[in-house]
């Protein structure tokens, strides 16, 4: 497995020193162009005693597939984790398919009767989930995805999914997105369309309760990868920086998907590099000589904290917060924003608040001193800032769809995630294509 990291390290190096300097297009490869990471693998630690093939019916879960997309023939593909953790698929039979390498530790390709064609245009396609399901994803693909299964260095089984970041994936020319998914038993069902990471295909959603409850998130625009390539280039020529580079398109030059910032400096992890270094010595300097209070929204109510040296503090929590980077605020988990083992609840309160202010640039704002407490019409209003959340927003029909990680983050009363949850739930439709109005 080692050699075929290291494999991976050459051809994403080969890869940066190659597009750094131009647009991206997607150009797939074999399964040895496969660039393995966390962003696009599940790992399972169990071996399942359930054979594919074998239906278990104990929470039941129908999935409605509404075609308003304009394009070629669509196939949809479910993965994630049974209620014993193995990575599973969903196969045409309505059963769970286990996904196995038979101990390779090369990637083997899925197999499995798991491509499930939908109809036509103006046309629904519904299957269902056999049972409850965790760290989900439901795949649109115009065309056919290739997943891949292999065992790591810790004997762990992977499921290699399609990598949005990497242009030689061998999926990488295809059209997809995804709807991210986790339903169980005590939880009930939790489904978000995600931004965080890139902008693909574009879908919306709405979920019906056993309560009788609809919840809706519209998702994007119809247009809406064409419209954010577009406005990227043009923040691209007004500020100088290689927003443009974000997105990833065919050999005909046809935009495919948006990269997120995190996601791009994956790529080339020297881009923007001192792009918010004024803006973070100005926050610790307002912030030196006054409060800044976080909301907690919970038990904790207002902290107030205080900047000094390198590091802030805040009232009540079990550490302190150095001075982010670039990578740090838009990635939202390292740095002063890495959750650690043994955190306390202020710390875990905090940290989510204080990098969706960070990202969305309202530290430095009149009213910025209370996090969140300005609404979503200030988000994203003075440079530096995430263009890439601003731009994502424009185009939402409902402004919901998380452009970061902590896009959940906002005063009370508002909501910028595009977020369905609840318990019994019924059914969870998927607009393919977005709304048709």
């Amino acid at each position: 497995m080692r050699a075929f990291f290291n494999l991976a390290v050459a051809v994403a190096t080969a890869f940066v020193a190659q597009t750094i300097a131009a647009p991206i297009v997607a150009t797939p490869g074999s399964k040895m162009d496969l660039v393995i990471t966390d962003k696009n693998t599940l790992n399972s630690t169990h071996i399942p005693v359930i054979k594919s093939g074998q239906r278990v019916q104990s929470n039941a879960l129908k999935i409605s597939l509404v075609n308003n997309f304009g394009g070629g023939k669509l196939n949809v593909y479910v993965s994630g984790k049974d209620t014993n953790g193995a990575n599973i698929m969903l196969s045409a039979n309505g059963s769970w398919y286990y996904p196995d390498p038979a101990g390779s530790k090369v990637p083997v390709a899925v197999k499995g009767n798991v491509a499930l064609p939908m109809k036509a245009k103006g046309q629904t396609t519904e299957f269902t989930l056999p049972d409850y399901i965790s760290s989900g994803r439901i795949w649109i693909a115009e065309g056919n995805l290739q997943f891949f299964a292999v065992v790591d260095g810790n004997g762990q089984v992977q499921l290699v999914e399609p990598s949005a970041a990497n242009p030689s994936d061998p999926s990488a020319a295809v059209n997809w997105g995804f709807v991210e998914l986790t339903n169980t038993e005590k939880g009930g069902i939790y489904a978000n369309i995600s931004f965080v990471d890139f902008v693909g295909l574009v879908m919306g959603m709405t979920l019906k309760l056993g309560s009788g409850e609809t919840q809706t998130v519209k998702g994007l625009q119809g247009n809406a990868i064409s419209s954010i390539c577009s406005d990227l280039k043009t923040q691209a020529a007004a500020d100088g920086q290689p927003w443009d580079k974000l997105c990833i398109t065919d050999s005909k030059g046809k935009p495919l998907r948006v990269l997120a910032p995190n996601l791009y400096l994956s790529i080339d992890p020297t881009a923007m590099s001192t792009y918010y270094n004024d803006y973070i010595n100005k926050v610790w300097t307002k912030y030196t000589s006054q409060d800044l209070t976080i909301n907690t929204q919970a038990a904790a109510g207002n902290v107030t904290c205080r900047a000094s040296g390198n590091k802030m503090s805040c009232k009540g929590d079990n550490r302190a917060y150095p001075k982010p980077t670039m990578i740090d605020i838009w990635g939202c988990n390292s740095g002063p924003f890495g959750i650690q083992d043994g955190d306390n609840d202020v710390h875990r309160a905090v940290v989510p608040r204080l990098c969706a202010a960070f990202f969305r640039s309202t530290l430095l704002l009149d009213g910025g001193n209370l996090q969140p407490g300005l609404g979503q019409d200030k988000y994203y209003t003075t440079s530096p800032t995430s263009h890439y959340g601003r731009i994502v927003h424009k185009y939402e029909t409902d402004n919901k769809g998380y452009a970061f990680s902590y896009d959940d983050v906002n005063p009370d009363g508002q909501n910028s995630a595009g977020v369905v949850a609840g318990l019994n739930p019924n059914t969870l439709q998927l607009a393919v294509g977005g709304f048709t109005s």
